[in-house]
């Protein structure tokens, strides 16, 4: 089973890769670009019997800082 996790920057939370790549695009003429958020994706490659619950502990315990991102799991 593969699962893929999405984990970006809570709201509020600054965002200097973010804002550095905005400038670049900028600078580089693309002048429709309002605002850039930096993530990260995790693609897990898990046993058939790994469940939700699982994924969600994964999460909560070692592949998203919960105090400043948030999480999406796609399966």
């Amino acid at each position: 089973m593969q699962v893929t996790v999405n984990i970006f920057l809570k709201e509020g939370v600054l965002d200097p890769a973010g804002k550095a790549t905005k400038n670049a695009l900028l600078s580089l003429g693309f002048a429709g670009v309002k605002d850039v958020r930096i993530g990260k994706q995790i693609k897990l490659d898990l046993e058939d019997g790994a469940s939700d619950a699982d994924v969600e502990k994964m999460c909560e315990e070692l592949l998203a800082n919960t105090v400043i991102e948030n999480y999406e799991i796609i399966k």
